[in-house]
């Protein structure tokens, strides 16, 4: 099963996570794949060395395998376990895109995540 943890004191992190929940109704169902919030169990990566404030600046993910994925890694498990989205997953992930996947993706977190603070969503 893939365990995706995110922010959901985050409204963009919130609304992409109830988005893909919507497409992937029937896995969340079979249990193949399950949305945690990280505010409700803030401890729960702890023995992976991930704080909190880990999760709350990027998406974190335990697998099948018990494997820690964070980042832009888990947006790719995530686009290959949606219906319609594995061409996202093919384009960004692979080995000459992913690079620039990461790093793109963790500005974007950086700034979202300093505008929450800012905010005082925490």
């Amino acid at each position: 099963m893939l365990t995706v943890w995110y922010n959901t004191r985050c409204p963009v992190c919130d609304a992409g996570i109830a988005r893909q929940k919507r497409r992937l109704i029937e896995a969340v169902k079979a249990g193949r794949i399950a949305f945690r919030d990280i505010n409700a169990e803030p401890a729960a990566l702890a023995g992976y060395g991930v704080s909190l404030e880990d999760i709350r600046r990027r998406l974190h993910a335990t697998d099948a395998d018990g494997r820690l994925l964070a980042g832009a890694d888990v947006a790719i498990a995530v686009w290959k376990a949606t219906p319609g989205e594995g061409w996202l997953a093919t384009l960004l992930g692979n080995p000459v895109a992913l690079p620039l996947t990461r790093f793109i993706y963790d500005r974007f977190a950086d700034l979202l995540y300093g505008w929450n603070r800012h905010k005082g969503r925490w």
